[in-house]
């Protein structure tokens, strides 16, 4: 019962509570009060609450007190801990807190409180133990989350062998018999009835469905919908947003370049001038990996050292005539980072000799993340050359005989070593030629974009000099200078510089390489101590790792620096370093004017920089902007919540000689105006000028003429695009707050990656995330940009920690940037691709995420709160009666939907089969005529005949089973016999023993003998439904009917008479029964459907009779003919096949049972081949083995002699839609041994009807169509071209049999339908079965199935049958053999099967086909919807470690091709999605082991 809000039935608020406690009370009290939580929800938030003040008696309910486990715990509720326990968690994690933000943690912070008192109950995964393969130390301490693993003795699946058990019908789901079809819709979408309430799927959904009533962000407004197209939500612009209101801004110019007298006129010139005059000065100082100097070049060794290679390059490498390099050829450079010495040489060598050296990075495995993209950067810039160091060319991988590798996507280069030794020396009259600088290309840098692709920044000679000249005059660098560079020295601002601006001003560079970072991040700044070095270049890492490790180095002083340049100083994270790093070490001398910001990027090279202050002055400001202001790309100061806002330091002025504007980012160059965002574009000399070999790009970047609101350029300077995102702030400061790169376009909010990246770590990461390495992009799914967060994982986290990590990134991501997170996953550390520098590859990661590749081993989904864009549901329109439908079809000039076979009556036979109503007297008829006649012959795995039958034979064999019925059964006329017998001749004989003695036969499949607790139950149950007096069968099934193995599955003392038919007594049958009318039973049809339902039909004899004649006509067939059937005998048109035709039409029919398929695959192929058989039916299982199996062995079945070029007909019998993939493979496959490709059709057939459609041997071909499956949702046909986006191919299902009529209805009005319209298939023939059978008939039931009649219209007097089918029927060009045009029936799906899903109809196989497109592990799909949950099981035929990879894939196609939301995503082993004889799945089966947890997934994911 639920309590008032005022009291609990457990306790009553203790006295005395603090006041924050009382507030959150009466705030839940509130929230229950307005209906946003769930009384359970209000009474477990509650009794949390108060946990702490409630004395622990025995009488509180235990629940009260402990947490449930599944739910992820809130953030802690206590205030931040004091300064001093924070300082001592932070000295713990090494390296983790590289980005960490302490302004941005107090509002991650805060936004988790917030969000405390809405606690999400995110479902956490289901995860099978061997799946988390991370580390070793998983082992010892498994994590707590796990539940007792389920129990998977009830598993439908034979533990031994992981191969599909070959044809089990389970036991029906929830029967009640004879309730079928429409009558139990309803019970479709009811909870999970009899799921025991423990169970921790059916919980962990109900939580699901609790998080999804939670109201989404963006309300759906209230919609009508124009019925004929799906219409994308356009996210509407809130009208609220901020807009910018400022004027339009004007460009904002740098200082002046000075005129300094002594300025050389190239940078080659001031080498010279350097190394012939300056020699001894030092240049450069490498360090080995301890970080202490190990070599220090000198200006003379560099001049020295670089002419020889100059001279090298253009005169040593070929011969005199023909010399391998010229001027102007592009050169690669190929050093590793820990030698900046002979980089520099390498570089001064290719200007010298007036090659274009182009840096990249030293290649270490066949495949480097983003090598391809190296490897067509090097191929279009036209590289057959790279030079290298002798170390380094030994480390590169090599093949087995010693050549290196060739690189993935790289073109053919030739190496050359540049160490000293290998050099030539210059003669005294060779001169390098030095010119002034000009337009033409110094160096190339390779950039990478967002894509991923590379390209490369042309660097002209002038623009390299001015650069320098400008970065001197910002710096103020003076001759003799120490400089510390701890960046890359090959790109960006490590080599402007270190290699560059350093020569031209003689300074003494100390480089500090990476690997010494790692091993010693204090090393830099002991170099500065030790050099007392004026300027050292860093990044914010660099300071970060400086402050974990400052405790070793008390004695360090910053003071001799007067910069301290920060180059990421445009990241939302290098605010907080810079003043953490400050504070701490403003203690050893560092100043607070000499930390320096700048902005750069590859085009536009130095953007800003802040220029080094003087002391006392007062420092710059900065700009707390509002996150909300910024996703609309506006600039607002942050006024009302402090937790949304993004604090940035400004990176200095423009530089001098350049002009700065901001344009629009997307679109045409159009000038920002002055509160706006935009990208930022610099115009000088001293930019890059091409993206090299790229023109169309080069164009749209390095020559823009920006325009005003009207479209008019102004001005007729080209600027350069940064792909920088920022603003120029009061006084001309620059404010840089992203990058093109990085902008998530979500909803038309612009979002900045690394900003969600800094909120990610403030998440606590420092016990969930491997050293800081969070990835951020975005994907486009269903129209939209999606955000992907993706952290690698430490590999000591546990499943619990990393959950609660993933569900507060989520939330805090939320709250501060108001944007959902699509996917967030987890990967094993060290597992993401790198970057040369460690960093994370990002498109490299993106495409390993789409292709499927990264593996997880957390991940979690959030399509429900981020996918806003959906269509509106559809809404039925009430109204519109069926009869003014049909009007308007008729008006319209559609004709009704409606088609027939040929008429049986005009065809007249001048067979004697005519005289006989009943099929007893057929082959008693026979047995007299032709009694040496073969009937049946059954074929072994051998392909050996086991058992043939002639006419006499069956008549004898028939007689003898009939009075041993009457004998030991003591059965009357009427009684109903269960016949359980494998696939064989003896079947044959009893179903006519049974007609001989006026019994009623119910074939039934036997149990499988290793599969007894599955199979077993379906037989028992078909036993009692039916009401057998008897069951005949052989002695071995005889014997395991009553084996111990069977007690355990069934009671087998209640089993009625069983009588084994293997020995029987020669005895005279004194008179064959003859039943008075037609009507009367003949047998009893069982079977269960794909939903689960047994369903057992009456067939009489008239039907039986006018069956066989209506087949007979359509495949011809007469006595002197062969057929072979490859079927299950058991039920439905495969029975009529195997035991009823050829004794109605005296054909001969070879009986191949589909399980000696298994053991020998070819035996059906090579039977057709053998015997000539023109006509074959078979199944799809069966055809499925042999395109499997048989597809890679054509050559083997030719070797082999196996023709199939005889075959006429090739029928697989279905009651299905026709799996159009599965006939044509098969066609095309076997095409090559003969088979016709019109050769293939399939059946179709109902239980209301068994044989509705048969291809048949005279007539048109079966003709295909392609339909647009978004119509198909609307229930219309819309017919498309092939290769139209969203088409589907469907196949005609044979041909109408003789006698049989069909129209298509609209199964809620019953009236008919038009052409093009979806509707439920009709049937009226006279071998439809007269009804139900079960325990009680259910008149209403049989007379809406089997006699209903059409609420109006031409055919309303007629009686038809629902077949419970959904098609269409299209009038083709084709002639029938009646003459008139030929009417195709399409089978497009079961309607028990459809899924309803906002408020659209959907085919369970069109979802399902999609899904096993997305990933080459995934063997087989299922889906099915648990109440308005779309469920998606998975077949992983990979390893497991590729299970997570799956459900963003399958979650972003299902939303791509069908507009919904996957709710669950389960992963299983192959063979779990149960398969019924007939090749159908079972989706009820599986939606039942699912919801009671029997499923022993590899992983459950729930999307939020």
């Amino acid at each position: 019962m639920a309590e008032p809000p005022g009291g609990n039935g457990a306790v009553s608020p203790p006295a005395g509570l603090p006041r924050e406690v009382r507030e959150q009370l009466a705030e839940l009290e509130l929230e229950l009060s307005e209906g946003d939580i769930t009384q359970k929800g209000y009474e477990k938030k509650r009794a949390k609450l108060l946990a702490p003040y409630i004395p622990q008696t025995q009488g509180v309910d235990a629940g009260l007190q402990k947490e449930p486990r599944n739910q992820t715990p809130a953030p802690s509720a206590t205030p931040a801990p004091s300064s001093s326990k924070y300082h001592r968690a932070r000295s713990g994690g090494a390296r983790d807190e590289r980005y960490r933000s302490d302004i941005h943690t107090e509002a991650v912070q805060a936004a988790l409180a917030k969000h405390k008192e809405q606690k999400m109950a995110l479902p956490m995964p289901t995860k099978r133990r061997s799946t988390f393969v991370q580390s070793p130390a998983d082992t010892c301490t498994p994590p707590e989350n796990f539940s007792v693993p389920p129990d998977v003795t009830a598993t439908t699946s034979t533990p031994a062998s992981s191969v599909r058990p070959s044809a089990i019908d389970l036991p029906p789901s929830g029967i009640v018999k004879g309730m079928h079809k429409a009558s139990n819709r309803s019970s479709l979408m009811d909870t999970a009835d009899g799921v025991p309430v423990s169970s921790r799927v059916s919980t962990k959904i109900q939580q699901l469905l609790n998080t999804l009533k939670r109201p989404k962000r963006p309300p759906l407004k209230e919609f009508f919908v124009d019925d004929f197209e799906e219409i994308v939500e356009v996210p509407q612009p809130d009208p609220n947003q901020p807009k910018p209101e400022g004027r339009q801004m004007t460009p904002v110019k740098g200082e002046p370049l000075g005129v300094v007298c002594n300025w050389p006129p190239a940078l080659e010139a001031a080498l010279q001038r350097w190394g012939t005059t300056q020699a001894k000065c030092p240049c450069l100082t490498a360090l080995d990996v301890t970080g202490k100097p190990v070599y220090t070049l000198t200006y003379g060794k560099l001049w020295s050292r670089s002419l020889k290679l100059a001279y090298t390059l253009l005169n040593k490498l070929g011969t005199k005539n023909e010399p391998v390099l010229k001027p102007g050829d592009r050169v690669a450079l190929v050093y590793p980072n820990n030698d900046p010495v002979m980089f520099m040489v390498a570089f001064y060598g290719c200007l010298l000799a007036e090659v274009i050296p182009v840096p990249i990075e030293v290649p270490l495995t066949r495949k480097d993340a983003g090598g391809q993209q190296i490897g067509f950067l090097l191929g279009s810039c036209g590289i057959a050359l790279a030079l290298t160091t002798e170390v380094c060319l030994k480390g590169l991988p090599k093949t087995q005989n010693g050549e290196i590798v060739q690189f993935k996507g790289w073109p053919r280069l030739k190496w050359v070593v540049t160490d000293s030794k290998y050099l030539s020396k210059s003669p005294k009259d060779w001169q390098p030629n030095i010119s002034n600088a000009g337009t033409e290309p110094a160096y190339i840098e390779y950039k990478t974009s967002k894509e991923g692709s590379v390209m490369g920044v042309t660097v002209s000679r002038i623009a390299m000099l001015s650069h320098c000249q400008a970065l001197s005059q910002a710096c103020n660098y003076s001759e003799g200078e120490t400089i510390v560079n701890v960046l890359d020295f090959k790109k960006d601002a490590g080599l402007w510089h270190s290699m560059l601006t350093s020569v031209m001003n003689k300074l003494h560079t100390i480089s500090v390489p990476y690997s010494v970072m790692k091993t010693c991040p204090l090393s830099w700044v002991q170099r500065v101590h030790t050099h007392k070095a004026r300027v050292a270049l860093v990044k914010c890492r660099d300071l970060h790792w400086a402050m974990m490790a400052h405790r070793d180095q008390r004695d360090v002083s910053l003071s001799s620096l007067r910069m301290l340049i920060v180059t990421d100083g445009a990241n939302p994270w290098s605010v907080s370093s810079c003043d953490a790093f400050l504070s701490l070490f403003q203690s050893h001398g560092l100043k607070p004017e000499a930390i320096c910001p700048c902005a750069t990027s590859p085009e536009a090279m130095t953007v800003a920089i802040r220029r080094p202050g003087v002391p006392g002055a007062p420092l710059p400001g900065r700009a707390i902007l509002s996150m909300n202001g910024l996703s609309y790309g506006v600039i607002r100061v942050n006024t009302e919540d402090k937790n949304s806002a993004l604090t940035v330091q400004d990176v200095g002025h423009v530089m001098p000689g350049g002009m700065m504007c901001i344009v629009k980012p997307d679109g045409p160059p159009q000038l920002c105006k002055t509160d706006e965002i935009g990208e930022i574009c610099v115009s000088s000399r001293t930019g890059g000028m091409m993206y090299y070999g790229l023109t169309g790009v080069t164009k749209n970047t390095f020559e823009v003429i920006p325009v005003n609101s009207a479209g008019s350029p102004v001005g007729d300077v080209p600027f350069v695009r940064s792909g920088l995102l920022g603003f120029v702030g009061p006084g001309s400061l620059v404010f840089v707050v992203g990058k093109i790169d990085g902008l998530l376009i979500v909803s038309g909010r612009r979002h900045n990656a690394d900003d969600i990246v800094a909120t990610g770590l403030a998440v606590e990461s420092i016990k969930t995330v491997y050293r800081g390495r969070i990835a951020v992009f975005s994907v486009t799914v269903f129209y939209d940009e999606r955000i992907v967060v993706i952290a690698e994982q430490r590999p000591d986290a546990s499943e619990e920690d990393s959950f609660q990590w993933m569900s507060r990134v989520l939330q805090a991501i939320d709250s501060i940037h108001q944007v959902g997170v699509y996917c967030l996953a987890l990967v094993p550390a060290n597992t993401l691709p790198k970057t040369p520098l460690g960093g994370i590859h990002i498109s490299q990661t993106k495409q390993h995420f789409l292709e499927g590749s990264l593996h997880p081993c957390n991940i979690l989904m959030c399509p429900h709160t981020c996918v806003t864009n959906l269509p509106k549901p559809r809404q039925k329109q009430p109204g519109v009666g069926p009869a003014s439908v049909m009007v308007g079809n008729l008006v319209a000039g559609k004709r009704i939907a409606q088609a027939s076979g040929r008429d049986l009556g005009q065809i007249e036979e001048n067979d004697l089969v005519r005289k006989h109503q009943f099929l007893s007297e057929v082959l008693q008829w026979r047995a007299q005529a032709t009694p040496e006649h073969m009937l049946f012959l059954l074929l072994n795995a051998k392909g050996a005949p086991v058992c043939t039958a002639t006419c006499l034979q069956l008549h004898k064999r028939a007689e003898r089973i009939a009075s041993i019925l009457f004998e030991k059964g003591h059965l009357n006329a009427g009684d109903n016999v269960v016949l359980l017998y494998p696939p064989g001749i003896e079947l044959i004989a009893a179903f006519y023993g049974c007609l001989y003695a006026g019994c009623i036969p119910v074939t039934v499949r036997p149990p499988h003998a290793q599969n007894l607790t599955a199979t077993l139950p379906t037989v028992r149950m078909i036993v009692e439904v039916s009401k057998a007096a008897c069951i005949l069968t052989s002695q071995t099934l005889m014997r395991l009917l009553r084996s111990r193995e069977a007690a355990t599955a069934v009671d087998v003392k209640t089993w009625p008479t069983i009588i084994d038919t293997d020995d029987l007594p020669r005895k005279r049958l004194p008179q064959v029964y003859k039943p008075p009318t037609p009507e009367m039973l003949a047998y009893l049809d069982f079977s269960v459907s794909t939903t689960g339902m047994l369903t057992g039909v009456k067939m009489s004899h008239a039907a039986v009779s006018a069956l066989c004649r209506a087949i007979k006509l359509q495949c011809e067939l007469y006595s002197s003919r062969q057929i072979a059937i490859c079927l299950d005998p058991y039920c439905g048109l495969g029975f009529a096949l195997w035991c009823l035709c050829s004794v109605y039409s005296g054909h001969q029919s070879i009986l191949i049972p589909p399980m000696e398929l298994e053991t020998n695959l070819f035996l059906w192929l090579s039977t057709v081949s053998q015997y000539k058989i023109r006509d074959t039916f078979c199944s799809y299982s069966v055809m499925d083995m042999c395109t499997k199996g048989l597809g890679n062995q054509v050559d083997v079945l030719k070797a082999r002699g196996i023709n199939l070029s005889g075959v006429r007909t090739c029928v697989v019998v279905a009651e299905e839609r026709p799996r159009v993939a599965l006939t044509h493979s098969f066609s095309k496959l076997f095409k090559d041994i003969g088979l016709s490709s019109r050769a293939v059709s399939t059946t179709f057939g109902s239980r209301v009807n068994v044989a509705i459609c048969l291809q048949g041997t005279s007539g048109p071909d079966p003709t295909t169509v392609y339909v647009d499956l978004k119509s198909l949702r609307h229930d219309r046909v819309r017919l498309v071209e092939r290769g139209a986006p969203q088409s589907l191919l469907l196949s005609e299902s044979g041909k109408i049999l003789p006698g049989v009529k069909v129209i298509i209805v609209n199964p809620e009005t019953k009236g008919p339908v038009g052409d093009s319209h979806l509707g439920e298939i009709w049937v009226n023939s006279p071998h439809t079965a007269s009804g139900y059978y079960t325990i009680y008939d259910n008149e209403t039931l049989q007379a809406d199935h089997f006699n209903t009649r059409l609420s109006f219209g031409d055919a309303a007097h007629t009686l038809w049958a629902r077949t419970g089918y959904l098609g269409f029927v299209r009038r083709t060009e084709l002639t029938a053999a009646s003459g008139e045009r030929h009417d195709a029936l399409y089978v497009v799906g079961a309607l028990d099967e459809t899924l309803e899903l906002r408020g659209l109809r959907y085919h369970p196989i069109d979802i399902e086909t999609s899904v096993s497109r997305t990933h080459r592990s995934i063997a087989e799909c299922a889906v099915f919807t648990w109440t308005n949950l779309l469920v998606v099981v998975v077949e992983l035929c990979g390893c497991e470690q590729e299970a997570l990879d799956l459900v963003p894939l399958v979650t972003n196609v299902v939303l791509e091709e069908h507009c919904l939301i996957v709710g669950v995503v389960v992963v299983v082993d192959p063979g779990v999605i149960p398969i019924n004889s007939r090749g159908e799945k079972q989706r009820m089966h599986l939606r039942d082991s699912f919801l009671a947890d029997q499923l022993d997934p590899i992983y459950v994911a729930y999307n939020m």
